[in-house]
């Protein structure tokens, strides 16, 4: 593994951070909420600058990062500035920027890669002769519209719902000149790349900035909509928790984006700050999805949440989160994800 893969790997989750935490720290300054620390990474500071009132810090564990603002751990703070003293729906606003900016940053990076690549639809291009596709008569220009009844928005959507099915049968419905088609296929496997195919290729449409943007919305929405149903399936026991990475694997995966090129990585990247977002949105306690939840509270019955148990329920929930990293962790190097 080369160095310069993994550095590029760490600057891209640097950025994605960096970014999240810039979210909390715009929005609790324009808040007048005093902030005391802005860091990147976690455990023991190597640097340390002071500003105004902010100390700016990078730590030694390149994984995650933080806002401390004053009031936010529960303590009894009686200054007007104490994030704990602001209104519900100010401290909302704080806490909801950080995953808020995470999917900015992921319009922002697909937008970048569909105007320099344009974007893959679901519309078939080429059809690869003898595949399952050529055999069950699919043709070029038809259009996947559905995947065993769910709709399918985008090339990836479709790509997801192929490998799902490891290797059973699955119903394609297909717009092929304003008339329904549908055809039953089996996928077949890929060994070398651990993946399943039916032989088709998407078409590339060249965008316009605008569609570009609006292609960026689309990829989160579809991310967004693949995520849950994976962690639905996952906590039915439909697919195997195998399929789960953790910090070891995000940097894996990067690293080898990186070597495959700018723009591979610009896109895991992409998908990593759309996760970020949505873990960060989970209402565990100590998440901005915790601090989100009793906002929201506070907001239904009009009064303040007791700032003591408040940090108690906070503390328990950044125990159970450290817990989590320390399991996936542990399954990252026993059983890591195939790439």
């Amino acid at each position: 593994m080369s160095i310069l893969y993994l550095l590029l790997a760490l600057l891209a989750f640097s950025v994605l951070i960096v970014g999240h935490e810039f979210g909390h720290f715009i929005v609790a300054k324009l808040n007048n909420v005093k902030v005391e620390e802005f860091s990147v990474g976690m455990g023991p500071k190597l640097l340390g600058i002071k500003g105004k009132e902010t100390e700016y810090c990078i730590r030694a564990i390149p994984l995650g990062g933080y806002v401390k603002m004053l009031g936010e751990q529960g303590e009894d703070s009686k200054d007007a500035r104490a994030f704990n003293n602001k209104k519900p729906l100010q401290r909302l606003a704080i806490t909801s920027a950080g995953p808020i900016m995470n999917f900015i940053l992921a319009v922002i990076f697909f937008a970048i890669i569909s105007s320099i690549n344009g974007v893959a639809v679901p519309i078939v291009s080429k059809v690869v002769q003898k595949s399952p596709a050529y055999i069950q008569g699919i043709h070029e220009g038809d259009k996947i519209v559905k995947v065993d009844g769910k709709k399918i928005g985008t090339w990836d959507e479709f790509v997801q719902s192929v490998g799902e099915k490891n290797g059973k049968k699955l119903e394609l419905t297909l717009m092929r000149k304003s008339k329904l088609v549908t055809k039953t296929i089996e996928p077949v496997k890929v060994p070398e790349e651990n993946r399943y195919i039916i032989g088709i290729y998407p078409s590339i449409k060249k965008v316009s900035v605008g569609e570009a943007i609006s292609h960026g919305f689309s990829e989160i929405k579809s991310i967004v909509k693949m995520t849950f149903d994976f962690l639905g399936k996952l906590f039915t026991g439909k697919v195997s928790a195998n399929g789960v990475g953790g910090p070891i694997s995000v940097f894996r995966i990067s690293t080898k984006a990186a070597q495959s090129g700018l723009l591979s990585l610009l896109t895991i990247s992409a998908y990593i700050s759309v996760q970020l977002a949505i873990f960060n949105l989970l209402p565990i306690p100590a998440l901005d999805g915790g601090w989100i939840l009793f906002s929201l509270i506070e907001i239904v019955i009009g009064k303040k949440l007791n700032d003591e148990i408040v940090g108690k329920l906070n503390y328990v929930g950044f125990v159970f989160l450290l817990t989590l990293v320390a399991l996936v962790t542990i399954k990252d190097i026993l059983y890591p994800l195939k790439l």
